[in-house]
């Protein structure tokens, strides 16, 4: 996080640089001679790297403070949506730093209703900046609620995760009375997929939780079937593209399941679709959803890493067949 000082006027700024420098190699009244003569090389040397860094470091906290002084009057000449705008897309930028700042200017005001504007301008960034932190955290919240409500029915009586889960329609119930009606509701949005990603971050870090672990990602995979079966290619017409049929059966089917339809389903095994066509239909269907969905969003990621999962699977199921017929 940047922190802006406050710093003089660049003409003040180089005058005191200058008399430091001065000051520092007895400019007033004395000898070149002497100067040189009574200081050995290694004393000059630092000397001169001393004067560098106190010319960069003042440059540095007069470019800062210049840039800080830029977004005040922003913020000062906008009016209440832009500021808005611009307290959101600078949201970063009001640290310690900036306040110290603003303060400096409010207290160098030459009339009361100047520094009154400041105050109010001060005053109205609080209040948006402390919205948005409510607001996020509540989106925190609501998004760690409906993680708790889609897992529940894997989760035991002391709150402990089962994986594989005792019940063996446990995972069924999840995705159909948990996952598929929030989803419809528009619950698991980028809140919650974020949510999810950092619980699973957080899990993967501890090492001891390989329960809850795998249990996150079976969230991911339900919510990616469920999401990329709402629509289907698999009809041109009245004709049947077999190929995309065979690759929505996948989509929808529980990850256990995908060895078994893909040695059913490829003509390696016992289907009648090429490994090629396969591959055809995902990277279009990874070119459609790279298209419909945001990009660097969360769910870009997870319907990608998803498609891309089928992907790789099929690729070692051929591997693993084309090993055997030779």
């Amino acid at each position: 996080m940047l922190l802006f000082t406050f710093s003089p006027p660049r003409g003040i700024l180089l005058r005191w640089i200058k008399n430091f420098i001065s000051q520092e190699l007895g400019c007033y009244g004395v000898s070149s001679s002497k100067r040189f003569g009574s200081t050995t090389h290694m004393n000059w040397k630092r000397r001169r790297t001393l004067i560098c860094a106190v010319n960069q470091d003042a440059e540095g906290a007069f470019k800062k403070t210049v840039e800080v002084d830029r977004l005040i009057d922003k913020l000062r000449d906008a009016n209440p949506i832009e500021l808005q705008k611009l307290v959101v897309e600078n949201v970063l930028a009001f640290n310690e730093g900036f306040w110290i700042r603003l303060a400096a200017r409010t207290d160098t005001c030459k009339s009361e209703d100047d520094k009154k504007d400041y105050e109010d301008l001060a005053i109205s960034i609080m209040s948006i900046v402390d919205r948005l932190v409510h607001k996020t955290n509540e989106k925190i919240d609501s998004a760690t609620d409906v993680l708790k409500g889609i897992l529940k029915p894997v989760v035991d009586e002391v709150d402990e995760i089962q994986w594989p889960p005792r019940d063996p329609e446990a995972l069924k119930l999840m995705e159909k009375v948990r996952i598929s009606p929030k989803e419809e509701d528009g619950q698991l949005d980028e809140g919650f997929l974020s949510e999810v990603n950092a619980q699973l971050r957080q899990a993967k870090g501890d090492g001891d939780k390989p329960g809850f672990e795998a249990m996150l990602q079976k969230v991911l995979q339900l919510y990616a079937s469920t999401v990329l079966s709402k629509r289907s290619y698999a009809k041109k017409g009245d004709e049947i593209l077999k190929a995309e049929q065979f690759l929505e059966t996948l989509i929808k089917a529980p990850e256990e399941e995908w060895n078994k339809l893909l040695l059913n389903g490829l003509t390696l095994g016992k289907g009648e679709i090429l490994p090629q066509e396969l591959y055809a239909v995902i990277k279009k269907r990874v070119e459609r959803t790279l298209i419909r969905t945001e990009g660097g969003s969360y769910q870009q990621r997870v319907l990608t890493e998803y498609l891309n999962g089928i992907q790789l699977r099929a690729e070692q199921i051929v591997q693993l067949l084309q090993g055997k017929l030779q």
